[in-house]
């Protein structure tokens, strides 16, 4: 074999140590050069000769000049090094004649017992595997994605084909033998993808079959638990899983399926129903014994009082077991009769033993009404008596509506103060106007409607109506009084007159012109002069006028006038005696009537406030 390192030491290029081998040989008869033209093949299988051992180091002869090396790694640990003269197959892994300069410094043949003995046991699978075929092995190692099972080579098993349901930890089936289904052979990268659940899959479509053949609602089956779930457990029934739900699990209350069964658990289930379509099958543990429900009318009759455990508190109510299987639920409105409970937790707590009242009982839909307030005297069955139609009440504001507030006259007693009730002469727009929250008043009691739980209560009747008393004496049709403006719509402008009082000025009786708009007249918070039209103290309402105070103011002037202009000749023609009484002119002169006089008043400014 000739060294390459030694001839790049003589400064030779490649075709000149070519053109200086050819010459040297010129003449030589071929036998006695073969040797020379002998070529190694790379990544070919050879069968070799064990010359020594150097070490870590086999030196084997493969049939050619140089020595080839096999490196103590490619043996097994525990693997003795070949005595010289056995016999070991190799692979050739580089040749110095092809790729030039080895790894090896002096230039030998590289060689790998490693993976020519793989190469062998790949194709002698190879001979007798194909895809689709069952193949045993043992899973060896856990990787990434999967395991590998070694089947006399290693075959890669991916994680999601390990079972029917992938398992927690693939770990488990490291050192098991297993069976698989060849999935795919790839020669060129020398892989083969095998499949543990399909192979299962197949068999359990033979027994699925049969199984659905054979099995009947309300038959009794043996079954192994394969799975537990939030929901229920799933069974094998030795070929096809049914559900075993959670709510068919026990006549009593369970959070979690896995208090009661555990994974590899075998269990005697009751077919409750077959879809034979979907191939679903649901399981029934609870069913195998009597339902409590099935007396339940004769244990727990509506209205009999019984004590109870309670189980768990909802937003809603409290859940309440009156023994193993039967609950009942107190809703939140059952709770108390007067309290305002915003959460059933305000009442009670989980593992709290109550008395309850039984109110209702569905056994079809297996539910039970109870109720906690039952149990106690109801207030609103004495109220009336308690706070008899006129008598005096105090109370505190606890809430304010557009229409009226509600006043707190003892724990849950509730009594309406309307905004027509607050006041005898303000119109409220909001009862804010009038109270607060939390304020303490005095009422009195209007009307108590026990059947329908409400108080009417009046904070104006607590004084008199001055519509009857003082209103009437005070204003006269006629009277000239002033107050601001206190609001303005499109029929009139309302005055002020005292403690919420107000009269109403019709916009016809804003000026003498005709006014399309009143705020082009008077402003919110002006004080104007208005005459009084007419009070109503049945329809509690004063009409007023603005035009008929300057017809006034006008008419004294007018009247003034003519007095001054007409003195002298009613003195000159002073006429007494007869139906005189001697103190000054027979007849007066009229005053003048103004311009504007033939102007209506209004029928009845009710009509103008309709629209308020």
């Amino acid at each position: 074999m000739v060294n390459r390192n030694l001839i790049r030491g003589l400064d030779l290029t490649e075709e000149e140590w070519q053109s200086e081998l050819t010459a040297a040989l010129d003449g030589v008869p071929t036998e006695e050069i073969a040797w020379t033209t002998q070529e190694m093949e790379l990544n070919k299988i050879v069968e070799g000769t064990v010359l020594r051992v150097e070490g870590d180091v086999v030196l084997v002869d493969v049939g050619y000049k140089s020595e080839g090396i096999i490196f103590r790694n490619e043996f097994e640990e525990d693997e003795e090094l070949p005595e010289p003269g056995a016999k070991v197959k190799v692979l050739i892994e580089d040749v110095e004649d092809i790729h030039g300069l080895v790894d090896d410094s002096r230039g030998m043949i590289t060689l790998s017992k490693r993976k020519a003995e793989k190469i062998e046991a790949w194709m002698k699978v190879m001979e007798t595997v194909k895809e689709g075929d069952v193949v045993t092995g043992t899973a060896t190692r856990k990787i990434k994605g999967g395991l590998l099972v070694d089947i006399g080579v290693n075959v890669f098993l991916p994680a999601s084909q390990v079972d029917v349901r992938r398992p927690a930890d693939i770990g488990d089936y490291l050192g098991r033998t297993i069976q698989c289904l060849v999935l795919k052979i790839d020669e060129a990268r020398r892989n083969i993808v095998v499949s543990r659940r399909a192979l299962i899959e197949a068999e359990r479509a033979e027994k699925k079959a049969q199984l659905l053949a054979d099995l009947e609602v309300g038959q009794r089956r043996k079954g192994v638990v394969k799975n537990i779930a939030d929901f229920g457990a799933f069974v094998d029934l030795g070929g096809i899983d049914g559900l075993l739900h959670i709510t068919d699990m026990s006549w009593g209350r369970i959070n979690h399926p896995s208090e009661l069964v555990s994974i590899d658990q075998e269990l005697e289930v009751q077919i409750l129903h077959i879809d034979y379509e979907k191939e679903k099958i649901a399981l029934g543990l609870k069913q195998r014994t009597p339902s409590p429900w099935e007396n339940v009318e004769e244990k727990y009759p509506i209205g009999a009082r019984v004590k109870g455990k309670v189980v768990n508190v909802m937003s809603y109510g409290a859940f309440v077991k009156l023994e193993e299987g039967i609950e009942g639920l107190v809703h939140i409105s059952e709770m108390s009769w007067t309290r305002r409970i915003s959460h059933p937790s305000e009442m009670v707590q989980p593992e709290e033993e109550i008395e309850v009242v039984v109110l209702n009982i569905n056994r079809d839909k297996q539910e039970i009404s109870l109720g906690m307030k039952q149990t106690q005297e109801n207030p609103w069955d004495v109220v009336a008596d308690r706070y008899p139609i006129g008598s005096v009440v105090k109370g505190t504001v606890r809430n304010l509506t557009n229409y009226g507030a509600f006043i707190e006259i003892e724990e849950g007693i509730d009594g309406l103060l309307h905004v027509s009730d607050m006041s005898w002469t303000r119109k409220i727009s909001h009862p804010n106007e009038m109270v607060e929250k939390n304020q303490e008043l005095e009422c009195r009691v209007l009307s108590v409607d026990q059947e329908r739980r409400r108080i009417a209560l009046g904070m104006k009747q607590m004084t008199d109506d001055p519509w009857e008393t003082d209103i009437p004496g005070k204003y006269q049709p006629g009277q000239i009084i002033s107050g601001p403006v206190t609001k303005i719509t499109n029929f009139g402008v309302f005055v002020g007159l005292e403690n919420g009082l107000e009269g109403l000025l019709h916009i016809s009786e804003l000026a003498d012109h005709k006014v399309e708009d009143p705020e082009e007249v008077v402003k919110v918070g002006e004080t104007i002069e208005v005459k009084v039209l007419r009070v109503d103290p049945d329809e509690r309402k004063i009409g007023l006028s603005r035009k008929r105070v300057e017809w006034a103011e006008e008419a004294e002037v007018e009247e003034a006038r003519s007095d001054k202009s007409s003195a002298p000749s009613i003195a000159v023609a002073d006429l007494k005696g007869g139906v005189g009484d001697g103190a000054g002119p027979l007849f007066k002169p009229l005053a003048t009537e103004p311009r504007t006089a033939e102007v209506a008043e209004p029928a009845d400014e009710g009509e103008a406030e309709e629209n308020t």
